[in-house]
């Protein structure tokens, strides 16, 4: 499978970056913030979750948030938000959302801790959240939580993972995504099962929700482009985290994410750069530094030499 030339991110600063922060960031401070990414180029934005508010409060502001973004939708900006059940749809209808993602664990012990059902009863709850959006317009995405290693059931078996995804699939999703939710996949392992759900649904993209609890995000970021994945999630400054998954750490990167795609000759339509511009308001907005490498140096990283790019981007400039 060829690499692709071009990448598209999905940053979820606003969602998978904050829920787990003890600080509750104002909703003007996300309007901010959003508007940094955007400003730097992301076309794609996560901005919240349609949960239960006391369960995760940083996102208890979703509806308001969407709302105050819809603006940007006018140049191309896509909006999205996760969706657990049938009344988190109603809420992302009524709040005029047009991107949802449902989420659904691939193994019965997170899929418990998560959301207090088996995987096939919250398979059942979450296909009538599947079938509400699809008669009201919406694009939906599936996506599967601890898609290749549970903290509690250990590594998740390939061909069962497809099982877990293959009725959202035909109930009309747009797209796939899989999620290393406690950042613990290999290059390996993120190889196996990624593979077999391309394999398995070909006329569908994936995207992959890399953490980078062990520092496998990037190696497996280079395993996932020789796949021929084209779509990543990433964090702005490697924020994040599952509530839900013991020893879960932040997300990998936007910035880290797009000087690594760029290095490799990969597109992304992303201004290295303009990302500084996010890092202070953010550090302020949760009240202490980031984790991304980039976020521990003051200059931007000078211009890649395109000399050095795989033979492959060189060639289709």
């Amino acid at each position: 499978m060829a690499r692709p030339h071009t990448v598209e991110i999905l940053d979820t600063t606003l969602r998978d970056g904050l829920q787990i922060e003890k600080t509750l960031v104002p909703t003007d401070v996300k309007v901010v913030l959003a508007e940094k990414l955007i400003a730097a180029g992301l076309k794609q934005i996560e901005v919240g979750s349609f949960v239960n508010p006391k369960k995760v409060p940083q996102m208890a502001d979703t509806d308001e948030l969407l709302r105050r973004l819809q603006p940007h939708e006018a140049d191309g900006v896509e909006f999205f938000s996760l969706v657990f059940n049938l009344k988190g749809a109603q809420r992302a209808v009524d709040a005029g959302a047009k991107n949802i993602k449902l989420v659904l664990s691939a193994s019965e012990g997170h899929s418990r801790a998560n959301s207090d059902a088996s995987v096939a009863e919250a398979s059942e709850r979450l296909m009538a959240a599947a079938d509400y959006a699809r008669d009201e317009g919406l694009r939906f995405d599936i996506t599967t939580a601890v898609s290749f290693i549970c903290p509690f059931d250990g590594i998740t078996d390939a061909g069962h993972l497809v099982e877990v995804l293959r009725p959202f699939v035909e109930a009309g999703s747009h797209g796939i995504g899989v999620a290393d939710t406690i950042g613990n996949a290999s290059p390996s392992l993120v190889r196996r099962n990624t593979q077999a759900v391309r394999e398995a649904f070909p006329d569908r993209p994936v995207n992959l929700h890399l953490h980078d609890t062990y520092n496998f995000g990037m190696a497996n970021v280079i395993t996932a482009l020789d796949l021929g994945i084209a779509n990543f999630d990433a964090a702005m400054g490697g924020l994040g985290g599952c509530p839900f998954a013991p020893g879960a750490a932040g997300n990998i990167g936007t910035d880290d994410l797009v000087h690594l795609l760029h290095r490799e000759g990969v597109a992304t339509g992303v201004d290295v750069a303009a990302l500084t511009e996010v890092r202070e308001p953010l550090i302020a907005a949760v009240g202490h530094g980031l984790t991304s490498s980039l976020s521990d140096i003051p200059a931007t990283p000078a211009a890649f030499d395109d000399r050095f790019a795989p033979a492959s981007a060189r060639d289709s400039a």
